[in-house]
């Protein structure tokens, strides 16, 4: 052999063992694959402790495990409420697979693949799965002797503890009943006692009365939860108690989760009411100390810091509800919003009158007719004013008695305000008739001395007399005089009427007019100083004769005799 022979031999022979090699292993890997391929995997369905049927698929295809645990999740959900009557199994045939339906929705699938795997018809392998699965159904239905005997214990001691617990509730409510009344004994002899006028008639202990009713409503609620719970120990009734436990449930959920997504619009309501009682307390800071002085506004009264800052309230308050409106629970809804138009309506149609004051109150406010204190004419009712609301005004006659006038009243009417500053004074007037034979000048002096004697009449300036008018048969005389209290005009213009009769009469004038004197009963005059017995009426001598005051009337002096 040459050196290039065995040289060449040296490098091939290792390449060539090694290719034996791949060709070898790639030949065990083809058959292995060709093993695994072959080789199923399997899994069971089961229910409620029951193996219902096991599916089976090569390793690599979908997790046969995950589809059996997925079938067995969906028939527990399915048939957690199961009912021989209501509930059925039926086969819906497709056209590579047929689905085994538990009343309108899908309980598991039966592939071709499936039927492959089990070497038997895809309708034949589903017949066999639903039998099983109905099989099982049948037998959780049906309960063994030993199931019924079981649950029926369960039942007899939930009703042993019931009794119990309500037994306990019984008597801890006694022990309670006789500390109550004699706490009673002391407690309703009290004169202004409130709790009283809510008891019945016949109940004579309110503690005891009101420990009974919470003894009562605590039992129903210990019945109301575990009954049941007592009767859910039977197949018969689970079906009930689940219902009736939905009931509780559903509205129980409802409330929370409720208040749960209510708690976002809850801070906002917060933020938006806290902002508004914020405002509303500085603006009523400010208009106390503009009412007190301490502030001062250009063009800006004292008493309307007061109203104003109600009124300034009342829209910041209006603003925020109108903002925290949406955020309200339900506000959206069409109740809601019914009752709400429903209320709108009833204050618009039966407030009407009420609006009207109100605007009315706002309108006088700044017009400031009057204030509290004033002295005022307002449809013809003269007194001091002693209130000023939003929807009325309150008037002291002389007399003391309160009279309420609507404010629209007083808008629409005419106000006469006597009360002025104290530098000031109001005129006092009163008018008298007298006739043309009387001069102008005696009236006037009369009527001012009448006036000159007439306490709370100012001196300054001076008391002054109008001629009113030149009448047919009398001349009319008008009195003026000033004065500063205006409070007491009754007074005053009952002692100037007062003071004029007495000044007239000492000047023996008569305050008569024609017509008067031409229809006069004899008497020759009316004023008392100069009427003497002989110038008396016929009529009035006689009742002086029967009364007997005419003897005494009669009886003269002898001087007076001879002169006669």
């Amino acid at each position: 052999m040459s050196f290039k022979k065995f040289l060449l031999a040296i490098i091939f022979i290792p390449a060539f063992a090694v290719a034996q090699d791949s060709i070898q292993n790639s030949a065990n890997d083809t058959e292995a694959i060709k093993h695994n391929v072959g080789k199923l995997v399997t899994a069971p369905v089961i229910l409620k402790s029951d193996t219902l049927f096991y599916l089976s698929d090569v390793a690599h295809s979908y997790p046969v495990a995950l589809r059996a645990k997925e079938i067995s999740d969906r028939l527990h959900r399915l048939t957690k409420n199961y009912n021989t009557v209501l509930d059925s199994l039926h086969v819906v045939n497709k056209n590579d697979f047929v689905e085994v339906l538990y009343n309108d929705e899908l309980a598991f699938i039966t592939t071709q693949n499936d039927a492959k795997n089990n070497g038997m018809p895809i309708l034949q392998l589903t017949e066999t799965r639903m039998s099983s699965l109905q099989e099982s159904l049948d037998t959780i239905e049906g309960l063994s002797t030993k199931e019924w005997f079981k649950r029926l214990g369960y039942f007899t001691l939930t009703f042993i503890v019931l009794l119990g617990i309500i037994k306990l509730i019984n008597w801890f409510f006694r022990r309670l009943n006789i500390r109550l009344s004699k706490i009673e004994k002391t407690f309703l002899r009290k004169n202004q006692n409130i709790l009283k006028y809510l008891i019945p008639k016949k109940t004579a202990n309110i503690f005891v009365f009101l420990s009974n009713i919470i003894r009562i409503v605590t039992i129903a609620i210990v019945l109301f939860v575990s009954a049941p719970f007592m009767f859910s120990f039977f197949p018969w009734a689970e079906h009930l108690v689940n219902l009736f436990y939905s009931y509780i449930a559903s509205p129980v959920k409802y409330v929370v989760y409720g208040f749960i997504n209510f708690i976002p619009s809850m801070f906002f309501i917060f933020i938006i009411a806290f902002f508004a009682r914020y405002i509303v307390r500085v603006m009523r800071e400010v208009a106390k100390d503009i009412e007190l002085g301490k502030l001062k506004v250009n063009n800006f009264h004292k008493d309307w810091a007061n109203p104003t800052g109600k009124i300034f309230s009342l829209f910041i308050y209006a603003v925020s509800l109108v903002m925290i409106f949406p955020y309200l629970p339900g506000s959206g809804s069409t109740a809601f919003q019914g009752v709400s138009i429903f209320i709108g309506a009833i204050i618009s149609f039966g407030s009407t009158s009420a609006i009207a004051n109100i605007i009315a109150g706002i309108v006088i406010t700044y017009m400031r007719p009057f204030q509290i204190g004033d002295c005022v004419k307002i449809d013809n009712i003269v007194g001091d004013v002693i209130e000023k609301t939003i929807l009325v005004t309150r008037i002291r006659t002389p007399k003391n008695e309160d009279v309420t006038i609507p404010n629209a009243n007083i808008l629409i009417g005419n106000i006469v305000n006597y009360t002025k500053n104290e530098e000031d004074s109001i005129i006092l007037h009163t008018t008298i008739t007298l006739g043309y034979d009387l001069p102008w000048q005696v009236a006037h002096k009369l009527l001012l001395d009448a006036a000159n004697k007439t306490h709370l009449i100012e001196k300054e300036p001076k008391p002054f007399v109008h001629q009113t008018s030149l009448d047919d048969y009398y001349v009319s005389y008008e009195l003026n005089a000033h004065t500063k209290d205006s409070k007491k005009m009754p007074f005053i213009y009952s002692e100037i009427h007062k003071n004029i009769l007495e000044v007239f009469n000492e000047a023996g004038v008569e305050i008569l007019s024609p017509a008067y004197m031409a229809a006069r009963d004899g008497s020759l005059t009316t004023v008392p100083s100069k009427l003497k017995p002989q110038d008396k009426s016929p009529i009035h001598k006689l009742v002086d004769h029967l009364t007997g005051r005419n003897q005494k009337n009669t009886i003269t002096k002898p001087d007076e005799a001879s002169d006669k």
